[in-house]
């Protein structure tokens, strides 16, 4: 028998709060096997899917504004902005640990520096994409209020 889709949801958020708080998992671990007492795995567990709740509402509200981007933006995005774009969504709600440069946006669309460019620049006229410094320091976030 298969899972209800909602469990399978509930069990990779759980997981991925695991995995984000890896050390305090191991040292919670680690309590429970030294002893009997198991008041300190109850309240890591406890802890650990009150921080799964917290985490949740964040990436639907992530999830929702990407649908929306996409759907307003799709015919208007050539393919190596999609592919751009859709990998900045895949960094998750964070996004690219201090930004997107144009050598980043290079490496994933496999294009010129020119093209790079001109479809950064594009992407900034329609506001899918928000800059930050200049030259060789231009960091490029994705605009979630365009989807607002």
């Amino acid at each position: 028998m298969q899972a209800p889709a909602n469990s399978q949801i509930h069990r990779r958020i759980i997981a991925q709060t695991i995995e984000k708080l890896k050390k305090t998992y191991y040292t919670a671990l680690q309590s429970i096997n030294e002893s009997n007492e198991i008041t300190n795995w109850l309240s890591y567990v406890a802890e650990t899917v009150l921080e799964a709740q917290r985490t949740t509402l964040p990436r639907v509200e992530f999830v929702i504004a990407k649908t929306k981007l996409f759907d307003q933006l799709g015919e208007h995005l050539n393919d190596r902005q999609t592919k751009a774009i859709r990998r900045l969504f895949e960094a998750g709600p964070n996004g690219f640990i201090g930004g997107m440069s144009a050598k980043n946006y290079i490496a994933i669309t496999q294009t010129s520096r020119a093209t790079a460019t001109r479809d950064l620049s594009d992407l900034l006229r329609k506001n899918v994409l928000t800059k930050t410094g200049e030259l060789k320091h231009t960091r490029y976030y994705l605009n979630y209020s365009l989807a607002s």
